[in-house]
């Protein structure tokens, strides 16, 4: 038996800024726990791989929003982690391409952009009711009422050198210091706009994972999922 079959519903959600390792937490998360993972942020990007490839200005709201309306979103989730295609097109492999990640912010700040996908999320959290979600509205606003809320933090220097060197992994070249201005610059984005600012709930758990490994801080968030589900262990 997994932990996820203890309780008949768990949504825990993880939210932050960039490149505080939520995506890597949260899909390992989920496999421990044996349910299924959503990774919000690629939802966002692939809305702004989208408007690149159509040539559309990714901070013209009238035409991005124009396209999200015909745009046809969803996730293959037999693929680990779930592959996200757009109009029948596998575009998994453009998220972390750079154009994209220039240009998500705008994306991000879009309001129409972000109840779309808001609707979305909800869709999502309601088929798949046990699941770790990712991003950074997700306890405050998609799902408010999670079993259990994380947020993950680390000061932007520390981010910049973890993305740098996922880059590097990927085989892909990557500038440490415009990931850095870039990541100081999407934080600052990403808690002023006005709708679904970056915040940590006032219920969520605030994890600093600066000076910590990823194995530490999953094992961490998975201590406390534990406690929750076991005091929950008689709602089958």
């Amino acid at each position: 038996m997994t932990d996820s079959q203890q309780v008949s519903k768990l949504i825990v959600t993880i939210d932050g800024p960039a490149g505080s390792g939520k995506s890597t937490v949260a899909r390992m998360l989920a496999k421990r726990l044996g349910v299924d993972f959503l990774d919000t942020g690629a939802m966002y990007r692939g809305v702004a791989a989208a408007a690149i490839d159509s040539d559309i200005d990714p901070a013209s709201e009238e035409h991005v929003n124009s396209m999200c309306d015909q745009l046809h979103m969803r996730f293959n989730w037999d693929a680990d982690p779930p592959a996200l295609k757009i109009d029948g097109r596998d575009v998994t492999h453009r998220l972390r391409d750079a154009d994209v990640t220039r240009a998500v912010s705008d994306i991000a700040a879009n309001p129409h952009v972000r109840r779309m996908l808001v609707r979305a999320q909800r869709w999502i959290g309601n088929e798949h009711r046990r699941i770790v979600t990712e991003g950074r509205d997700q306890g405050s606003v998609v799902f408010r009422d999670a079993q259990v809320k994380f947020y993950l933090d680390a000061s932007p220097q520390v981010r910049a050198k973890r993305r740098t060197l996922e880059l590097h992994k990927a085989g892909r070249e990557a500038d440490e210091q415009k990931i850095l201005q870039q990541i100081i610059y999407r934080d600052e984005r990403d808690r002023s706009r006005r709708d679904g600012p970056l915040v940590c709930p006032d219920d969520a758990i605030s994890v600093d994972t600066s000076d910590m490994s990823i194995e530490q801080v999953v094992q961490t968030l998975h201590e406390k999922v534990q406690q929750v589900m076991e005091g929950a262990g008689g709602q089958r």
